[in-house]
């Protein structure tokens, strides 16, 4: 499956350096807590719309997940 180019590349931040990391940090500082945090809240942010979607294009899939999860954490109550 191919991406959508107009989307660019799915990543919630900005652009990463040659290492992999964010370009605005220098490889040799480490990552603040308040960034890890925004950039956590972006992710699940992006997550709960993907989750979202996907219940709107498939409801039938959704529904028969949400009765295996359902079966599955009766199955195992103590």
């Amino acid at each position: 499956m191919t991406s959508n180019p107009k989307t660019g590349d799915g990543s919630a931040g900005g652009p990463t350096g040659p290492s992999g990391g964010r370009s605005g940090l220098p490889p040799d500082q480490p990552e603040t807590e308040a960034e890890r945090r925004k950039r956590r809240t972006v992710f699940l942010r992006e997550l709960a719309e993907a989750r979202e979607l996907r219940e709107r294009v498939q409801p039938r899939r959704t529904k028969e997940r949400r009765m295996r999860e359902a079966m599955r954490m009766r199955t195992f109550r103590i």
